[in-house]
């Protein structure tokens, strides 16, 4: 992690790691922004502040300020994990709720981060497995709207949207088989330059935002005020442990992939911090939280590359985008559709990741049951709002349109009282 290396020779396996994370980055910025109705300008800004804040986080793990940091070759990025929230709160609470929700729940993390010693246990392996298989899940309704345009699209579920989305997602497909290697990585980049300029040819290209841009421009930094909601705070804050549990199944899988060992304690928890003190960050630049990112521990599988000093030169080019307004300008003119044909492929993959950490967890009757029973309350219940009409409106604001945290609550509450399997069959029997 710490050899010597020129930052010309590793600069561009730094690219490499930008290439792999950036549609993924800025893809939840862009569906949130699409439901809170922003302008082209205040859309291109907020997807400039998320630049940066990614490249500040990568930084910051691998070079960690006291406890907080992993110091480990990871890449951060804007997480998927609170689109679904966040496109709730919006509609209901307004923007500014969700930075509100973004601050406080990043201090929550924080906090997580630095005490993981005393809660770790009780998120075994099954549990986080359910946590990302209802995430999957929960993204599979965001990845179908912008498939058909977008939610609240006049032309929502035209041919034209339908023929651009289905072109996006061929070509990400048709990349992947045939290309080999780390370039396999890159096939959502490539689905999304072939649907623009599909989009071009059909005139679905919208370039209002490109009006009066500047060459270069500094990042904003509170551009929305923040609103601190109950109901949205402990929405996200639920979140932001459900994070933290995607974190320690991130950590792990990069030190077994990248240097064949377990991470340490202070890794894990480093890890953890990390990411609550960029998100605070990420906040106070009216972004969404962040996290670190699977494609780039994929890549860590595939090329073995786990230096630093690599990696931190992906973390500043992310840092230099985030000074060039053309870059999101041209990220924000992208249709809905172009975005949701690449987008949809990615959902499933994290819904089928999940799925490899059930089976990696054990089909022991004890952990079919915590998976069963939370995956068909949190994602049932939810897509039947009427059945929390009985709650209070808190509850219901936390609950109603979240299976990530309803899936993430029954499963921690199973896992407490089921007894052990020995015991279970017993029962059982």
């Amino acid at each position: 992690m710490d050899a010597p290396i020129s930052f010309w020779k590793g600069l561009p396996f730094g690219l490499q790691h930008v290439m792999a994370m950036f549609v993924a980055n800025l893809a939840p910025i862009f569906l949130v922004a699409a439901a809170a109705k922003m302008s082209p300008a205040q859309s291109a800004m907020v997807i400039q502040n998320g630049l940066l804040v990614a490249g500040l986080g990568t930084c910051l793990q691998l070079y960690p300020l006291w406890r907080v940091g992993a110091r480990l070759p990871m890449v951060t990025g804007i997480s998927f994990t609170y689109v679904a929230a966040a496109v709730a709160i919006v509609a209901h609470q307004g923007y500014g709720a969700v930075v509100g929700a973004v601050l406080a729940g990043g201090l929550v993390e924080l906090i997580l981060g630095l005490t993981a010693d005393h809660w770790k246990r009780f998120v075994p392996p099954i549990v986080s497995a359910v946590v990302v298989t209802s995430i999957g899940f929960s993204l599979l309704q965001v990845g179908a709207q912008s498939f058909g345009g977008g939610a609240g699209a006049r032309d929502f579920g035209s041919w034209q949207n339908l023929t651009l989305a289905t072109i996006s997602l061929i070509a990400c497909l048709a990349f992947q088989l045939i290309m080999k290697g780390t370039a396999k990585q890159l096939s959502v980049l490539f689905g999304l330059v072939v649907g623009y300029l599909a989009a071009l040819t059909m005139g679905k290209v919208d370039f209002t935002g490109f009006h009066n841009l500047q060459a270069v421009s500094l990042p904003r930094f509170i551009p929305f005020k923040p609103e601190f909601d109950a109901g949205a705070i402990i929405s996200f804050a639920l979140l932001y442990v459900v994070s933290s549990v995607e974190v320690i199944g991130d950590t792990t899988a990069l030190c077994k992939v990248g240097m064949d060992r377990r991470p340490t304690d202070r890794e894990m928890s480093g890890a953890i911090a990390g990411d609550g003190l960029i998100s605070i960050v990420s906040g106070v630049f009216g972004c969404l939280p962040l996290t670190s990112f699977a494609q780039n521990i994929g890549l860590v599988s595939m090329t073995k590359v786990v230096n630093r000093k690599v990696i931190l030169s992906g973390g500043c080019i992310l840092i230099l985008a985030s000074f060039v307004p053309g870059v999101a300008a041209a990220f924000n003119s992208l249709p809905q559709a172009v975005l949701g044909g690449c987008t949809i492929m990615m959902f499933g993959n994290i819904m089928l990741s999940g799925f490899q950490m059930i089976a990696e967890a054990g089909f022991t009757q004890r952990n079919i049951t915590i998976a069963a029973l939370s995956l068909t309350i949190g994602i049932g219940f939810t897509q039947v709002k009427e059945i929390f009409v009985a709650f209070p409106a808190l509850f219901r604001s936390i609950f109603a349109n979240n299976c990530i945290a309803v899936a993430f609550v029954v499963a921690v509450v199973l896992n407490l009282v089921l007894p052990e399997e020995g015991r279970f069959q017993v029962a059982r029997s």
